[in-house]
């Protein structure tokens, strides 16, 4: 079998869509996962038939270590927003650690030198993102939206809604004009 990191596949659709492209091309897939696709038979692999669905649908074939690992670091912070699991967050660099198993300082340096952006400040524009998403759906208050991205206080959460977007929470949601970006596209 034959693994693959696949760079900007962060959500269920994107799953969808590329589980049905290949089986369109004809290439079986054994499984796959948030930003991973393992092969059933390594031997049969049409390597540019891959990288064309996958370029041809927004995603890239991850082939450099570094690479690999900031992609995980961004799946992993991208699929605590999606399945609501903040809670399990309290301390960032503990959770990707343990998760990546890998030594937090190794992991920063790593992030920051590729991205030119902290962890943690991705991880504040991944959060003021799916504060914008839950202010659209209209089903929640400030507090509440706070509480739900695991912030101590919904006064935190203003502060930095207000430090990202330039515009205060109410602001944003009497404009009515969402500029969202997708959480792959974020940096």
């Amino acid at each position: 079998m034959k693994k693959l990191l696949v760079k900007n596949m962060v959500c269920n659709r994107c799953k969808t869509l590329l589980e049905q492209e290949f089986a369109k091309a004809g290439i079986s897939i054994h499984a796959i996962e948030l930003g991973e696709i393992t092969f059933k038979d390594e031997g049969d692999i049409d390597e540019a038939a891959i990288e064309k669905i996958l370029k041809s649908n927004g995603f890239e074939w991850v082939r450099d270590t570094a690479e690999m690992i900031i992609e995980n670091i961004k799946i992993e912070l991208i699929s605590t927003i999606n399945n609501d699991t903040l809670a399990e967050v309290d301390n960032i660099s503990k959770y990707l650690s343990k998760r990546l198993n890998k030594e937090y300082s190794v992991l920063s340096k790593m992030f920051s030198r590729k991205e030119g952006i902290t962890i943690e400040k991705y991880y504040i524009h991944l959060k003021i993102e799916k504060a914008k998403e839950l202010i659209q759906m209209d089903k929640l208050n400030f507090s509440e939206i706070g509480y739900r991205l695991n912030y101590k206080s919904s006064s935190h959460l203003a502060s930095q809604f207000k430090s990202v977007t330039g515009m205060a929470m109410g602001q944003y949601k009497k404009l009515q004009q969402w500029d969202r970006k997708p959480l792959d596209k974020i940096m």
